[in-house]
């Protein structure tokens, strides 16, 4: 499984020969201009874990072209449905098996509108299995206990976890959640966006290595292999 880390909380799986997108904000992202390209993205799936904008600007333009199946929450599901885009929808707890894989949707502690204001349903994460790997998408989220319930079900390989702070879990936050969910080798997102979620590098990762996990920040279009 390849995973290329595409800027903010933007996430390319390639499983196979099946292409996964997760939370596709990359167009007004000033970040990732020049590096990723929305036109060379076709993803079979694109998977939401909730509806702010800096999560869903650029679904329904790579979905036109691709015609990819869209994965999320009931509510946001049922948005894009009522738009002609082909959708999954699910809910906390709630697992399914793709051709790629089977996916979990996990809770998450955020909110969830779209851009005009209304509900986007409450927001969740993903846990994707296929093979023998494992990958735990947190999605916009806090610190929960509930994390602490994923390594009794779930022997993950990654956890993609938000580490921004002010919005999100911060670095230190995010380590205790690595710990909740047994998870040694982590991949950072959500964070240097924007001015409210800059971090120092060095410490964040200083941080993890005192905690005995391995963090990666990752350039945008770069990748990791597990």
């Amino acid at each position: 499984m390849k995973v290329t880390f595409l800027g903010h909380a933007c996430i390319l799986l390639e499983i196979g020969q099946t292409g996964v997108l997760v939370d596709p904000f990359i167009t007004a992202n000033e970040k990732a201009a020049g590096k990723v390209d929305i036109t060379d993205l076709n993803p079979d799936y694109i998977l939401i874990t909730h509806a702010h904008q800096d999560h869903i600007l650029d679904v329904e333009s790579i979905c036109k072209r691709s015609d990819s199946v869209i994965v999320s929450n009931y509510e946001i599901a049922m948005h894009y449905e009522a738009k002609g885009f082909r959708v999954h929808p699910m809910n906390h707890g709630g697992s399914w098996s793709f051709d790629f894989g089977k996916v979990k949707y996990t809770n998450a502690i955020h909110t969830s509108s779209f851009p005009d204001g209304s509900y986007g349903g409450q927001p969740g994460g993903f846990i994707i299995s296929s093979g023998k790997k494992q990958v735990y998408i947190a999605g916009d989220t806090a610190l929960t206990t509930d994390m602490k319930l994923i390594p009794l079900t779930y022997k993950l390989d990654l956890a993609i976890l938000p580490i921004g702070d002010n919005f999100t879990m911060g670095i230190e936050d995010a380590v205790m959640a690595a710990d909740f969910v047994s998870c040694n080798t982590v991949l950072g997102y959500h964070y240097d966006t924007f001015g409210y979620i800059e971090i120092d590098h060095e410490k964040a990762v200083k941080k993890f290595k005192e905690a005995g996990k391995m963090l990666h920040l990752l350039p945008i279009g770069d990748s990791i292999t597990i």
